[in-house]
């Protein structure tokens, strides 16, 4: 049995994850901090997890943050090379370079429930695997013309099933869904 597999990540209104280069200075704009209104706050989503299984790219990002933002919870970054580790993070990440179910598997024998999965390739392999259950897409309204996107251009072809729609004063608008198994 796998765990519950979810996502929670935002995205300009044209779908983009972040810049080109991986910035996301239009993400940690003050304006866009408050997240009142949203039916599911991150800090809300982020209790129930006990795990995260997140692209290499998105772990780079992460790495740098002033302050580790995934404190007490297990952190796998997909990636079959080894990881450049500052001190701080020794012990608290690992890499995998394994498939995704080999990967979920692996967490729920650890006894993990719960798996946060972030990082647009990350995302589409999991889904793919038809491993993700839920997904939550938080639009912040700013057009980037560019950037990584969240989805690939082919689609995927997963069917949804839609939760939850909510809005924030400050333009942030959150919506979930639950993916529904393959037909």
């Amino acid at each position: 049995m796998h765990p519950h597999c979810s996502v929670f990540i935002a995205t300009s209104v044209d779908g983009f994850i972040s810049r080109r280069d991986g910035a996301l200075d239009w993400l940690t704009k003050p304006e866009f901090l408050d997240q009142r209104g949203l039916g599911l706050p991150y800090e809300r989503f982020i209790a129930t997890v006990d795990a995260i299984v997140m692209g290499r790219k998105t772990f780079e990002t992460a790495r740098d943050f002033p302050e580790w933002p995934y404190e007490g919870r297990t952190v796998v970054v997909l990636s079959a090379r080894e990881l450049a580790l500052p001190p701080r993070l020794h012990g608290k990440v690992v890499a995998d370079g394994g498939a995704p179910a080999a990967i979920a598997a692996r967490l729920a024998a650890a006894g993990h429930r719960h798996l946060y999965i972030d990082g647009g390739q990350t995302i589409r392999r999991f889904l793919a695997a038809g491993l993700i259950r839920e997904l939550t897409l938080t639009r912040v309204p700013v057009l980037l013309g560019d950037g990584i996107p969240l989805f690939a251009a082919d689609g995927g072809g997963s069917r949804l099933e839609h939760l939850q729609t909510s809005a924030a004063a400050n333009g942030l608008v959150q919506s979930r869904y639950r993916v529904l198994p393959a037909a």
